[in-house]
């Protein structure tokens, strides 16, 4: 369908009567949080609920708002819809800048998203490098920006492993040889993912550097385009770097973005953006141990075997569906994730660092803001805590910044990757 005519076709629906930005509850509804979260009933919309504040930036001098005992600076300003982080092991910080297409409009629907995310500068040209940021002198400010590596196609996640620097493209993992800090020749693909929709592909190496585990997103929100599309999507997958085979590790993971090691269990952990059109906090999304084999529920179900009525079944993988470890609120975007071990910063124990992006489905917008989980014994063990807040104007308008990755900086430093202010947060103590 032409865009010109989508676009005639979205007045016309608006002009029909349909509502993006109205609330169809009563009133708020506490947010489904924890390890035991109050979920709603699921309400099906029929006219999805399209609500995003537009993109505005940072005014000189302004920053996020620290919590009590935190302060925070830029680290870097600048940057291009900054989205991930990667330290490398000489202390310099990397950030893959990237943007999603505008591409792939099939319906009326999609036409109001992406016009939705355009708004919001989350959807452009994108960059396709990534940028090389040194603090020389140890003032917390980067003083050095230069490109690191370009002509990439989408890319996020990063690993540096001896001689090699993978980088997670849209559409592949990418090896590319690395000496002294910089890359010295061109990339070779390792393995092939589908590019469109969740385009992220996020990295983490295991602790002997043999193995990588990849976030690949699903196509669509619920299946959308039939099983088949979606076939090798919504999953993570092992990479074995010795014998170059790859394969799905844990499915039914609609949007796995960060991926974390929890040090005493040694477990893997995720974020997952959970499905969109079933009302404000229907279902949260959430972080989860990550179990090799296991199925947690994508499209079929979520949460305890909530069956999704929207979709096609098959009982057998809703009877094995795991349950999350812990809700993170409906519609938040949690994509940043990293573990922070006790004393990173002033008051706060080991556990999860998130950043949550926030998105576009509610009535009442939730994250814009980076948030800590207290872990004890290997599991989320009390009430998420602010890091940074601030993101979001108060009537929701306009929005000054969307933290996305997370990282611990070479000085202990917790950096944040902030894709609308263009910048990278440097939080430490007060």
């Amino acid at each position: 369908m032409k865009p010109s005519k989508l676009f005639a076709e979205f007045v016309a629906f608006i002009g029909a009567g349909a509502i993006f930005f109205r609330h169809r509850n009563d009133g708020p509804l506490p947010q489904a949080f924890g390890t035991e979260p109050k979920i709603p009933l699921a309400k099906p919309q029929g006219i999805p609920t399209l609500k995003m504040p537009t993109a505005k930036g940072w005014e000189k001098g302004q920053t996020p708002v620290a919590a009590p005992g935190l302060k925070v600076n830029a680290f870097a300003m600048g940057l291009k819809h900054p989205r991930w982080i990667h330290v490398l092991s000489n202390g310099d910080v990397l950030a893959a800048e990237a943007l999603m297409a505008s591409g792939g409009v099939r319906s009326i629907f999609d036409y109001a998203m992406v016009s939705t995310l355009a708004r919001a500068a989350a959807v452009g040209e994108s960059p396709n490098r990534i940028t090389r940021l040194r603090d020389a002198d140890g003032d917390g400010v980067a003083e050095t920006k230069e490109t690191f590596l370009d002509g990439l196609n989408q890319p996020f996640g990063m690993a540096e492993l001896g001689d090699t620097f993978y980088v997670g493209n849209t559409d592949g993992l990418m090896a590319f040889p690395f000496k002294d800090g910089r890359v010295t020749g061109t990339g070779k693909r390792l393995a092939t993912f589908k590019p469109g929709g969740h385009w992220t592909r996020s990295i983490l190496p295991n602790k002997d550097g043999t193995k990588l585990y990849i976030g690949v997103g699903s196509l669509s929100n619920i299946g959308d385009n039939g099983m088949e599309a979606e076939q090798g999507r919504a999953c993570i997958y092992e990479y074995d770097i010795a014998s170059g085979t790859n394969r799905i590790f844990a499915g039914g993971l609609r949007n796995p973005v960060g991926l974390a090691w929890e040090p005493k269990t040694k477990a893997l952990w995720t974020v997952v953006n959970e499905r969109d059109g079933l009302g404000d906090e229907t279902p949260p999304d959430y972080l989860t141990s990550v179990r090799d084999g296991a199925f947690y529920g994508w499209p079929y179900c979520y949460w305890d075997k909530v069956v999704d009525d929207r979709v096609p079944q098959d009982k057998a993988l809703v009877a094995r569906a795991t349950q999350p470890d812990y809700a993170l609120g409906g519609h938040t975007a949690s994509l940043g994730l990293c573990w922070m071990p006790a004393g990173t910063l002033p008051g706060f124990p080991d556990g999860m660092v998130i950043g949550q992006h926030g998105s576009w489905n509610r009535s009442k917008l939730s994250g814009y803001r980076v948030i800590f989980i207290p872990f004890e014994k290997g599991k989320p063990s009390g009430p998420s805590r602010d890091i940074l807040t601030g993101f979001l104007s108060a009537d929701e308008k306009a929005s000054y910044g969307r933290p996305v990755g997370v990282a611990i900086g070479p000085d202990g430093s917790l950096l944040v990757a902030d894709d609308v202010g263009d910048a990278i947060w440097r939080v430490t103590s007060a």
